[in-house]
């Protein structure tokens, strides 16, 4: 019983780094992961993408280094990237900027469709790794890094970062369609999934949970990566607004039986990704408790 499943999304203000920066190959593989976690999330291997960008003016190179990084993204997750739209719109767009948006859709046997519905208290929660902001919140971020959005800034080094500020903001979304297709392919029931992105662990978790179930995450089960830790400092944000914001260092988070762990860890693993157990499933009101 095959069931069609569908993701749109785009890559929000973080294109205005890649202008700065004039790095525009990695922006597709953020724009392809938006769509396609959020597909693989529901259980579905994504079978097809499609591309729109809108620009002021269409320089080609440009546009096939955009591009370029939506076939590499389609790559990543194995679906075909079968067209797309590139709208020229001076006067509407400045000239050097641009917009990139896309969807997927994907398919899934019903009986394979991940829905919380079998989740149980006892359940533990794997989250796997982020590369870091992925393509949230970064309208904060720019707010926080005013002074740093000039070429000389975002090519500053950091000591804490092992990598440039510009470098560290841009790394490409993760796209973790292979990791989970690795754990439904070991024999592992995924009972609940969720793609961490706007709004964090707080309005992104509840959504994978049933009723009178609770996700408990322990903060400490994990290494916060060091750009989050920089934003937090500089930016004098709370602790509770970072985990309402950003991903803090968890991309996805998967809810699986406790006798299922270690298989579960290991499929990830084979796919390249970096899995933690960060937590578990309780009864109560449905929802998120950090500790």
């Amino acid at each position: 019983e095959p069931v069609l499943l569908s993701g749109t999304d785009g890559v929000g203000t973080k294109l205005k780094l890649a202008f700065l920066m004039d790095k525009h190959n990695t922006v597709g593989i953020d724009c392809v992961a938006m769509c396609v976690n959020d597909v693989a999330c529901a259980g579905g291997e994504p079978l097809f993408f499609l591309d729109y960008i809108a620009c002021g003016k269409n320089v080609p190179e440009k546009i096939a280094e955009i591009v370029s990084g939506v076939a590499e993204g389609c790559k990543q997750s194995g679906a075909a990237l079968v067209g797309g739209e590139t709208a020229e719109m001076p006067g509407f767009y400045p000239e050097d900027e641009y917009d990139l948006a896309g969807f997927a859709v994907g398919a899934v046997d019903k009986k394979d469709l991940i829905t919380g519905e079998k989740l149980a208290a006892g359940d533990v929660l794997i989250g796997m790794a982020s590369s870091g902001v992925h393509s949230n919140g970064f309208s904060l971020v720019r707010k926080v890094f005013e002074q740093e959005l000039t070429a000389e800034g975002l090519n500053t080094y950091y000591e804490e970062l092992g990598t440039t500020l510009g470098e560290a903001l841009i790394a490409p979304t993760k796209i973790y369609v292979k990791a989970l297709k690795s754990v439904k392919d070991a024999g592992i029931t995924i009972k609940a999934c969720s793609h961490i992105t706007g709004g964090g662990f707080y309005e992104n978790i509840p959504r994978m949970l049933k009723e009178g179930t609770r996700a408990v995450v322990k903060k400490d089960s994990y290494a916060v990566p060091a750009i989050f830790r920089l934003l937090a400092d500089k930016g004098n944000i709370e602790e509770e607004m970072m985990y309402n914001t950003y991903n803090m260092g968890l991309g996805m988070i998967l809810a699986v039986d406790p006798a299922d762990v270690d298989k579960a860890m290991e499929a990830i693993r084979s796919a390249e990704e970096i899995p933690y157990v960060v937590g578990s499933i309780e009864a109560g009101d449905k929802g998120v408790t950090l500790c």
